[in-house]
């Protein structure tokens, strides 16, 4: 007798509709105790005429089917509901003050809380309080980042009306980034939170970092600063611990004792970063470790007495006159000086950037167009004239 087998359907199938102006859109049929239920996810595909397009086609099919499995899964746990309810009516403008003030309240954001801080104020200038997450549509993301585009800088701190003799000032592209990603981060949460049922981010570019000039010093001026006396003497262990480690001042600021361990012949620095919250492990030259001064208890600070604001900056200035040296310093200036300086004496850029504690490589890169010793080497062919 043959074996009779069964048909079961699919519980969850991805599909196609064709739209009027030729784009697909794509949903998933859900069947569950014999009811069906469509979703669909604002995901499209496009007539793919480029290798571009074609990419961004399949990257839109992965998520897709990303959501699919996720659905599947949800079905098989018995979390799925055909009546479950996005929080689409949440306040925007209060949801985003609510993630500002973790911020504040976390030691580990607080150098981030201030430009969570300043994007908010703009924000109040491009919706109000009545904006929900209903709301927050891909235009509405589209619109606040042709916002930034043209809006003053400050103009949420302007108390009068604009005088004919006052100069239109622009936000920084750099402002420009850094406020799109933090609304980004915003629709993000919400969407991990379910908050929303897709995010309105997909397809959508934020701004790109404009290039700045990178400072650094010379090995040779490096020495005269060394040889050169400091008004304080923290802050000259501080500056030149910098250049010889490549650490960042936010993260020398906490750095205690009982972060500096010996490690065979090195003395390494167990931390974690400040600014990634990424676990390091810095191994540092004698001559580093000679900054660092006299041991103390685990839970001291190392460079105790350092502390940075406006007096810093004035005093790295007075101190880098008096060594002759025509730079603006900065303890940016200190870390790109380590980059540089790891670059020049021969150091491959995978280990530098393990050195810096960069998640991506192409952060990394930035320093080897600062140095790019194929360029000094090409000009250097040219013969005498």
């Amino acid at each position: 007798m043959a074996k009779k087998t069964t048909n079961q359907k699919e519980p969850v199938k991805l599909r196609e509709k064709k739209l009027s102006n030729g784009n697909i859109s794509l949903f998933l049929d859900i069947y569950r105790n014999g009811k069906r239920h469509k979703e669909y996810l604002k995901l499209y595909l496009i007539n793919a005429t480029t290798p571009f397009e074609r990419e961004q086609n399949r990257q839109t099919l992965a998520t897709a089917q990303a959501i699919k499995s996720k659905r599947l899964i949800e079905l098989q746990n018995g979390e799925y509901s055909f009546t479950r309810q996005f929080n689409e009516n949440t306040p925007f403008l209060e949801y985003y003050r609510k993630m500002v003030e973790e911020r504040r309240n976390n030691p580990d954001s607080k150098g981030n809380w201030g430009n969570w801080r300043s994007c908010l104020r703009y924000l109040e200038i491009y919706c109000d309080e009545k904006t929900t997450f209903k709301d927050v549509t891909p235009e509405f993301v589209l619109g606040f980042k042709e916002f930034l585009n043209n809006v003053e800088k400050d103009t949420h701190k302007r108390t009068g009306p604009r005088r004919e003799r006052d100069t239109f000032q622009g936000l920084s592209q750099n402002s420009k980034v850094s406020y799109f990603n933090k609304l980004r981060a915003c629709i993000n949460h919400a969407y991990d939170e379910r908050i929303i049922p897709y995010n309105p981010l997909r397809g959508i570019e934020g701004f790109k970092e404009a290039e700045v000039k990178r400072d650094y010093l010379t090995l040779e001026e490096i020495r005269k600063l060394a040889a050169t006396p400091c008004r304080y003497p923290v802050l000259k262990r501080t500056f030149l611990f910098s250049c010889l480690t490549g650490l960042r001042k936010s993260d020398i600021l906490k750095l205690t004792w009982g972060e500096v361990q010996k490690f065979g012949d090195y003395m390494r620095i167990v931390f974690k970063q400040k600014k990634t919250g990424g676990q390091e492990y810095l191994d540092i030259t004698p001559q580093a470790e000679k900054y660092l001064g006299e041991r103390g208890n685990p839970d001291d600070y190392v460079f105790t007495g350092f502390s940075y604001g406006s007096w810093t900056s004035l005093e790295l200035q007075r101190w880098s006159m008096e060594a002759g040296i025509n730079k603006r310093l900065t303890f940016h200036c200190g870390r790109h000086t380590f980059a540089v300086l790891m670059l020049y004496l021969g150091a491959d850029i995978y280990t530098l950037s393990k050195l810096l504690g960069h998640k991506e490589l192409a952060t990394t890169q930035i320093y080897a167009k600062v140095l790019d010793k194929s360029k000094q080497n090409a000009v250097s062919l040219i013969p005498e004239i």
